[in-house]
């Protein structure tokens, strides 16, 4: 009977946190979609062992936060999809690399 490593714990941020982190740490402050996917797998362990739900999650973040922008590639740029990057006016929500969850005021 095989052991099953116990599955890691969901971290403490919001999908658009995470959005954030990952635009934040990209050279030029700008990811694609796939490159998003890409930097929350690595950096937390928890969504590379889940499903695809979470990928549906983080779509419907950059499509309904104001916050992220998308951007087109340049004709210089080859490849698939547009960039997505962070309105400077929510730039203050992370500041310090404050990406935690805020707490519901009651």
């Amino acid at each position: 009977q095989q052991q099953q490593s116990p599955r890691p714990a969901r971290p403490p941020y919001s999908y658009s946190a995470l959005i954030a982190m990952a635009i934040h740490s990209a050279p030029g402050r700008r990811r694609t979609l796939s490159q998003i996917y890409q930097y929350v797998a690595e950096n937390f362990p928890f969504y590379k062992k889940s499903k695809a739900g979470w990928q549906n999650s983080i779509r419907h973040n950059l499509s309904l936060n104001d916050c992220f922008k998308k951007v087109p590639r340049g004709e210089d740029d080859p490849g698939k999809g547009n960039y997505w990057t962070l309105d400077p006016n929510c730039e203050k929500m992370f500041d310090n690399g404050n990406f935690r969850r805020r707490r519901r005021r009651r």
